[in-house]
């Protein structure tokens, strides 16, 4: 005698069948500002946006994001960009991955990291990935960084080098 049987793990049916495993809405193109009072401070935009229900939901950009920051005047004033980002609207932290580029307009600085994450609560980023800081006279790498979420002030932990940039002048 033989006995042939099909068992399902418990936790693979759950995972199938749970609530926010497909997107509740899709949309393609978006731009999504944000205001307090009136005033503008925020425009995001991506090609692809997925959100998703459920006790934690989620709004994915599988194809990318970017963020820009206006100041009080409506110019802007930096921006984030990802070719990928996942944002848990429960306690507004977003993660960002892959050819993460952060810019101060004003100052001219560039972030770029592999990761970062963004609490627009505290209106901060961070990253324990690698930085690479371009500004118009220094190149800093480091191995982490706290910033405001604008780039406008930073720590920088354990930079391993800081090269200043000297610009020739044509002697003719």
């Amino acid at each position: 005698m033989m006995w042939v049987s099909c068992e399902n793990s418990l936790t693979v049916i759950k995972e199938i069948t749970r609530e926010d495993t497909l997107a509740a809405v899709t949309a393609h193109d978006i731009v999504y500002i944000r205001s307090d009072s009136g005033q503008v401070f925020m425009q995001l935009k991506a090609p692809v946006m997925l959100r998703y229900s459920g006790e934690d939901p989620t709004i994915e950009f599988p194809e990318g994001f970017e963020a820009i920051f206006l100041d009080s005047l409506q110019q802007p004033s930096s921006r984030i960009e990802a070719k990928y980002g996942i944002s848990h609207e429960n306690t507004e932290l977003m993660f960002a991955r892959d050819e993460v580029v952060v810019e101060n307009f004003q100052t001219k600085e560039i972030l770029y990291t592999e990761t970062l994450f963004w609490n627009q609560k505290k209106k901060i980023i961070y990253t324990r990935a690698s930085v690479k800081i371009t500004a118009p006279d220094k190149v800093i790498y480091g191995d982490s960084l706290t910033a405001a979420e604008n780039f406008s002030t930073r720590e920088i932990y354990n930079i391993r080098a800081t090269l200043e940039i000297e610009e020739n002048e044509d002697e003719n």
